[in-house]
């Protein structure tokens, strides 16, 4: 009931073509949305976007969010209703590589996107998709809340407090007067099928396992609130339609699982270890890279007040959805209809 919601309706879906934005896609379009997606090529190879599906169903325009001038031009002749920005550099360790081009992405595309609602007549809900990273990290012990200070330490994480802090203004400069509900989403760490992103513990996880080799583990005590791919697609998709209809449900939310699901790395390799089976084991190994956070955790108090929101699928069942669906992509099966599947599972259980 909660998904037909978004049959007919528009939207224009940045970062289409990557982990997140291919599991949104195929959501969407099996649902009945219209989708234009504006990205660059997948990012990986193989890449999820390619393995859903979901090209077929939807329009995909390759392009990069830095361009505005190609931006609006396919922004403007789909003319959306809704606008979900994901588009993103979203790896810590890259971002030290490759500041410039993290900054031009994260903080200049935010401003092109939003550039392109500002000029919008048909626009009617906004959600910029953000980090649990944006926060001053104090390794504090218990979770963040919206009105903690702004401010990531790596270039990623500083990145996308700038973006947060760029669609803050847009709101009070021109979106308050237009009546436009704009909301952020600041979600933490994501697992599931299909993320074959480098240096991220589970894809590190699912490549060690498929090769038959011991899992590497660089900060096996960093604690990170963890939590299956469509937990936070749940909440951007609830935020959007909850706005439209009500402006006053517009603001700045923490997406992240409930306490018992913050673990460590070694705790979450543990659990994969234990639901892989055949043997699959872990070692710490440190590679000596550069700064990032050893604890983390979010307060999503706001988000349950506000919409009733709560978490589906326990770690423990996040892990179990990315084992079966790895087992299904390893053995050479049908991808599309295997998200189909967890789709449908999930939401079963949350309805």
């Amino acid at each position: 009931m909660f998904l037909d919601w978004f049959n007919g309706k528009k939207v224009f879906l940045t970062g289409h073509t990557g982990f997140k934005g291919s599991w949104l896609s195929r959501l969407l379009v099996t649902h009945g949305a219209k989708v234009m997606g504006y990205s660059l090529e997948p990012p990986t190879k193989p890449d999820l976007f390619s393995l859903s599906g979901v090209s077929k169903e939807m329009d995909s325009v390759i392009g990069d969010v830095r361009d505005l001038s190609s931006l609006k031009k396919a922004f403007d002749g789909f003319s959306p209703e809704i606008v979900m920005h994901l588009a993103a550099q979203p790896i810590v360790r890259e971002s030290y590589k490759d500041p410039v081009y993290t900054y031009e992405t994260n903080v200049m595309g935010t401003v092109n996107i939003l550039e392109c609602v500002r000029h919008s007549d048909t626009v009617r809900s906004v959600l910029n998709v953000t980090t649990d990273k944006v926060y001053k990290n104090n390794e504090w012990e218990w979770g963040y809340r919206e009105n903690e200070p702004l401010d990531g330490f790596d270039p990623y994480s500083n990145s996308k407090s700038c973006s947060e802090l760029v669609t803050h203004s847009y709101i009070n400069s021109f979106f308050k007067e237009k009546g436009l509900p704009v909301s952020t989403a600041r979600a933490g760490n994501v697992i599931g099928g299909g993320d074959f992103a480098p240096d991220r513990i589970i894809p590190d996880a699912v490549r060690a396992a498929g090769a038959g080799k011991e899992i590497i583990v660089r900060n096996p005590n960093s604690t990170r609130p963890y939590q299956h791919v469509l937990e936070p697609l749940y909440a951007y998709l609830l935020i959007v339609k909850s706005q439209y209809e009500d402006k006053d449900k517009a603001g700045f939310y923490n997406v992240g699982p409930d306490e018992k699901d913050c673990v460590t790395t070694g705790e979450l390799c543990d659990i994969f270890c234990r639901s892989w089976g055949r043997g699959l084991s872990w070692r710490a190994e440190s590679d000596n890279g550069p700064h990032e956070a050893n604890f983390l955790k979010l307060d999503c108090s706001k988000l349950k007040r506000t919409f009733s929101w709560k978490s589906v699928w326990s770690v423990s069942e996040a892990i179990e959805k990315t084992v079966e669906w790895s087992r299904v992509y390893f053995d050479g099966g049908d991808i599309p209809s295997e998200m189909d599947r967890e789709i449908e599972v999930f939401y079963g259980k949350m309805e």
